[in-house]
């Protein structure tokens, strides 16, 4: 186990953030340390009837050594509103937005092992006047402006996103040939230095039906999908595709692949999510720090009710430790030319 514990953020206040991050720390499996206001998980674990103390740290941030069984260590940052369970508040927006920042300053600092992030509410921060896409964009603004991919893996199944928290019809427009080459170098990078995958084999979707078919159902795989993969293959990299989508997740073709690269959020995650929702993890690729985070959203009706599953919370913490046994890389770079 690594010498440092790695952070948590519990996202919402108002959703079900706080109830998983209680309860797994009270299953004491993966221990760790929480950037968030202490008085509203100690309050939030009155509600669901939890025994935990909440110990509140400074500067030290405590190793997983230290951590004591039915204790979880808060760095303090405070709530500006009092949190009501499934009750959205724009009050707090910029709360939730502090402890990633923080806890990502951490990260930069050496001062714990990773992130691992509790599902945050997009609008209600938007509502709140702060503009906000989602976590992947504001880690790697945090990191220095990092390439920042988005993978979700369950066991037998990884995706990564080529584009992320965007509108469906703002997809095509974002999808050229340089940035698919940075997003497979970024993959591959991270599956050698993280997964230890040592020759990724990666596929890679095309955007339209039956990948455009020839051009008769859009060009993008013509101007811009095969041109990279072109480019990546004649840099040693193994890349296949444009594979229509709707075949690529077939068990034929995912026995030669070891990460599928979709075009779009909603391409390839359905499937991933189908497969193992509850167990998938979501990993950000090509920061300086490793971050995981849950495959789930606030779940605002489960607030509070003790019917919240934290089960991918769990699996988000054991995947940060198993990668944060790999040596820390200090620039996000993606893989060198061969």
């Amino acid at each position: 186990m690594t010498g440092r514990a790695p952070a948590l953020t519990p996202g919402e206040p108002a959703g079900i953030g706080p109830d998983i991050t209680l309860a797994a720390a009270t299953a004491g499996r993966e221990p760790f340390v929480a950037f968030a206001d202490p008085d509203v998980l100690r309050r939030r674990a009155e509600v669901l009837g939890l025994d935990i103390r909440i110990r509140t740290v400074g500067s030290e941030i405590p190793t997983p050594r230290t951590i004591l069984p039915g204790e979880l260590p808060v760095v303090p940052i405070a709530a500006p509103s009092h949190v009501v369970p499934g009750r959205l508040d724009t009050a707090n927006s910029a709360y939730v937005v502090e402890c990633i920042r923080t806890a990502v300053a951490a990260c930069r600092d050496g001062a714990v092992s990773g992130l691992v992030t509790a599902p945050v509410h997009k609008g209600i921060i938007n509502d709140a006047g702060i503009t906000f896409t989602g976590h992947t964009e504001l880690l790697a603004d945090l990191d220095g402006g990092a390439r920042p991919v988005m993978m979700l893996c369950t066991p037998g199944l990884r995706v990564a996103l080529a584009t992320t928290h965007l509108p469906l019809r703002a997809v095509p427009d974002a999808i050229d040939c340089a940035m698919l080459i940075d997003v497979v170098r970024v993959v591959a990078y991270d599956l050698r230095a993280r997964f230890a995958v040592a020759a990724p084999r990666i596929m890679v979707c095309g955007l339209n039906p039956h990948a455009g078919e020839g051009g008769h159902l859009g060009r993008e795989e013509i101007e811009s999908i095969a041109p990279a993969v072109e480019a990546l293959r004649a840099q040693g990299f193994d890349v296949r595709g444009p594979v229509p989508a709707d075949t690529a997740f077939t068990p034929e073709r995912l026995a030669d692949a070891d990460v599928v690269v979709a075009m779009y959020h909603d391409q390839g995650l359905p499937v991933l999510k189908h497969a193992g929702f509850g167990q998938a993890v979501n990993v950000t690729l090509g920061l300086s720090f490793v971050r995981t985070s849950v495959d789930h959203g606030t779940a605002l009706d489960l607030a509070g009710t003790g019917r919240a599953e934290h089960s991918s919370l769990v699996s988000a913490l054991a995947l940060a430790r198993e990668l944060t046994r790999a040596p820390r890389r200090e620039t996000p770079t993606p893989c060198p030319e061969p």
